[in-house]
């Protein structure tokens, strides 16, 4: 009887945990924009709510090349001024700059803003702002190089606040990653 009682025991875990993993795949499947198994694609495709300003997900196609930036920080825009703010720049006006700064890395690649498919953030409390982080600062900055008219591409993208960067001066510093159009590849 015993024995009897763990093969029963054994059977009914087992079969828990299988429903489990269906649950979770049909779950996963329901969510997925491509019914499993995924299809190939063939360009990157953004994922996610046509309401919101950033991607929730980005699929690339097997093989494609990328391009990804370091952190890349804000240009200094007067090395004599008195405050953070006439240095470099309220969050905002760096994250500007940064992006500047990236588009231009990336147009030495033979790419453009519209290539990019990652953003990563980091945002330091300003305190200008009562010691809070400026994300709309940062929201701001976005929003004048994505989607917009001349570029409707929606990154997938994080924003972390941190406690500092490497110069207490910078309020943000951005890393992009971006993909290669497929002509590009296959030359």
């Amino acid at each position: 009887m015993e024995i009897k009682l763990k093969r029963n025991a054994k059977i009914a875990v087992g079969a828990a945990i299988l429903s489990c993993f269906l649950g979770a795949s049909a779950y996963a499947s329901a969510l997925l924009p491509n019914k499993l198994p995924l299809t190939p694609v063939n360009e990157p495709e953004f994922y996610g709510s046509p309401t919101s300003s950033i991607a929730s997900a980005v699929a690339l196609p097997s093989g494609a090349a990328t391009f990804s930036t370091s952190g890349t920080v804000p240009p200094l825009l007067n090395k004599d001024g008195k405050t953070v703010y006439e240095r470099y720049g309220d969050t905002e006006k760096q994250g500007e700059g940064i992006l500047l700064n990236i588009e231009k890395q990336l147009k030495e690649q033979g790419l453009s803003m519209k290539d990019v498919i990652y953003l990563r953030v980091y945002v330091t409390a300003d305190e200008a702002k009562k010691g809070e982080f400026d994300y709309q600062g940062w929201f701001n900055a976005y929003a004048k190089f994505f989607n917009t008219k001349e570029n409707p591409t929606k990154v997938a993208r994080s924003t972390v606040g941190v406690a500092g960067l490497v110069n207490k001066d910078w309020l943000i510093e951005i890393e992009a990653v971006a993909a290669y159009p497929i002509a590009h590849n296959q030359n």
